[in-house]
């Protein structure tokens, strides 16, 4: 779909952010066509240009920079010198959006907070994105995803109970707190639609930890007052009842989701679960689990869908990613463009009017639109 068909045309976001919450939240915008334009430091840019993951490079910016930057512009300009300071003030009053996560009080320091730009553009929809919050004793503790994931007891939920913590393998938080602030974001655009009126949108990492966990911490909250206990034996869910995880096959893993003890009896061929059918409860799921787990050790992870699959269990293979890419389902699908230089990488998953949001440009070299954006630069 064409950048001037899609959704968010016209629109403009400045994104002032840096690493991944912000500008994952700046690059969803993109892709449902904003213009997007980052505000960068002259020496450097975003401190994500000279972080690379795995030692991979385009150009002179780290791969992980392109990763979520891709299809927006730059300007480099030095917030702390009163000129450029100015120019970039006169792009925030012709915005739309602003995006920034910036420690409290520092943008209120420039000039460019929340009350001060609210006054020279009523219209717009400020996002803030901070660690935890704008107030509170941890305003000012770095909001880093991992350190999130363990203050947040995320980083509890996962592994077996004999594990410690085990925290994901992915920075969830500062992409779900991303995906908040669109949210929040399109929100506030379709209010200003209606009355004119711009908005404050704040998200925080720590809230996004607590809200992740609703579904387990709303049973805790009502319950009385024991924290649950992760299953012993593969567990997926601390509330999770038996059969309800990931077991070791002969020659790999297979997930069970959510099936009655007395159809799986059946199916694997295992009397020994009749007697617990009336029994899936919490108190006795890794006794339940563990005979389960012998049985599908025996045989291939290929042999037990074929049982179990056409009985309508809900289970499936555990695949790598470069399983998942040969398979059907993910060609059907085709989740990965290639933008800019030849990098690949994912494709927004979001599908407007039943076409794919396919972007050809890759992210901006710092300061690359600055004599465009800022004409008025001294």
């Amino acid at each position: 779909m064409a950048t001037e068909e899609r959704p968010l045309a016209g629109l403009t976001v400045l994104d002032f952010a840096q690493f991944l919450a912000g500008p994952a939240a700046a690059l969803r915008l993109a892709d449902l066509g904003a213009t997007v334009v980052k505000v960068e430091r002259p020496k450097g840019g975003d401190l994500c240009r000279s972080m690379a993951v795995n030692d991979q490079w385009v150009g002179e910016d780290s791969l992980l920079f392109h990763t979520f930057n891709r299809g927006k512009r730059s300007v480099a300009a030095d917030l702390k010198d009163e000129g450029d300071l100015e120019a970039v003030r006169a792009l925030v009053d012709r915005a739309d959006v602003m995006i920034h996560n910036f420690r409290p009080g520092v943008m209120d320091r420039i000039g460019l907070g929340w009350e001060a730009v609210r006054d020279r553009n009523p219209g717009l929809v400020y996002g803030w994105v901070t660690g935890y919050g704008s107030e509170g004793p941890w305003r000012a503790k770095p909001g880093q995803d991992l350190l999130v994931q363990a203050m947040s007891g995320l980083a509890w939920l996962s592994g077996d109970d004999d594990d410690g913590p085990v925290p994901m393998g992915l920075p969830v938080l500062d992409m779900a707190t991303g995906a908040n602030l669109v949210q929040g974001i399109l929100a506030a655009l379709v209010r200003r639609g209606v009355t004119g009126r711009g908005a404050l949108v704040e998200v925080d990492l720590m809230s996004t930890a607590v809200d992740l966990q609703y579904e387990p911490m709303t049973a805790w909250l009502n319950g009385d007052g024991d924290a649950p206990r992760r299953s012993a034996v593969s567990n997926a869910n601390v509330y999770g009842t038996a059969p309800y995880g990931i077991y070791a096959t002969a020659d790999g893993h297979l997930a069970l989701a959510m099936t009655p003890l007395s159809v799986l009896a059946d199916l694997l061929e295992m009397p020994a679960l009749d007697g617990f059918a009336q029994a899936e409860a919490y108190p006795r799921r890794d006794e339940i689990k563990a005979l389960v787990a012998g049985r599908l050790a025996e045989r291939a992870t290929a042999d037990w869908l074929a049982v179990l699959e056409p009985a309508d269990v809900w289970c499936a293979p555990v695949m790598d990613w470069d399983a998942l890419r040969r398979s059907e389902g993910f060609a059907a699908l085709d989740p990965v463009q290639t933008v800019g230089d030849g990098v690949e990488t994912t494709v927004c998953p979001i599908r407007i009017d039943r076409r794919r949001l396919v972007g050809g440009a890759g992210a901006p070299t710092l300061g690359a639109d600055t004599d465009d954006l800022l004409p008025r630069r001294r």
